[in-house]
């Protein structure tokens, strides 16, 4: 574990996460569809999400990309994920993606834990720049940046593309820690 409070405890995705991964992914798929189009495709069924694990815990000892499960205070039921991806070792450099279950959204959980993973992994992995890249309409994605200390750099003009979409303008926020 490498982080627990009243209200959520991060780790790193390990094999026992499958179950409660699936799950977290599967009932907030609607939610989660438009920017994280990838990790819900990798994770559709618990076969799949078995597999997703085990390749993320092989690019982690890699130390190409991370990720960490957030759990309930009961560190219990998977509620939210972090992965440290576009991992720079030279600028030592990082970007974080993010969800958080629906039912978790709103309650200041996933600034916390945005706080925590960045205090990790400059003490752990020595990494000085974290990155966020949002859509302007995420208002809730916005809030995490800004709640956690972020700030908002440039607009990344057609960064990125969802399923059935025209490329989409980004917000690019950093923190340097």
């Amino acid at each position: 574990m490498i982080y627990s409070s009243d209200s959520l405890s991060i780790s790193e995705l390990v094999p026992d996460d499958a179950l409660q991964l699936n799950k977290l992914l599967v009932s907030n798929t609607q939610r989660f569809i438009r920017f994280l189009p990838l990790t819900l495709a990798d994770n559709r069924t618990l076969q799949s999400t078995k597999n997703y694990i085990k390749i993320k815990i092989e690019a982690a000892e890699n130390k190409e990309e991370f990720v960490f499960v957030l759990k309930d205070k009961y560190h219990i039921q998977i509620i939210g994920l972090i992965i440290l991806k576009q991992i720079n070792w030279d600028t030592n450099q990082g970007e974080f993606a993010y969800c958080i279950g629906n039912g978790h959204k709103g309650k200041g959980l996933m600034s916390e834990a945005i706080l925590a993973v960045s205090s990790y992994v400059r003490d752990k992995l020595g990494l000085t720049t974290m990155q966020i890249i949002t859509h302007k309409t995420n208002v809730s994605s916005l809030n995490v940046a800004l709640n956690a200390g972020f700030t908002w750099k440039r607009t990344l003009i057609n960064e990125f593309t969802p399923l059935n979409e025209a490329p989409l303008d980004m917000e690019l926020f950093e923190l340097t820690i």
